[in-house]
């Protein structure tokens, strides 16, 4: 059995980030702008659409 103190419930309604601590101690940056991630995103869903349209989809 797993460590109980690790435990999640399987779906998490929210999910929430903050990177101003990884900016603040560790000196990190994001490589790719909101914008453009999400553009790559759609991006990808639209290429396995069109890759493999017969499959089923039913979750989207």
């Amino acid at each position: 059995m797993p460590n109980p103190r690790f435990h999640r419930p399987a779906e998490v309604d929210i999910l929430l980030g903050n990177a101003a601590k990884a900016r603040a101690k560790l000196g990190w940056q994001p490589t790719v702008d909101f914008a453009s991630l999400a553009r790559e995103m759609v991006d990808a869903d639209l290429r396995q659409q069109t890759e493999a349209p017969e499959q089923d989809r039913s979750w989207t």
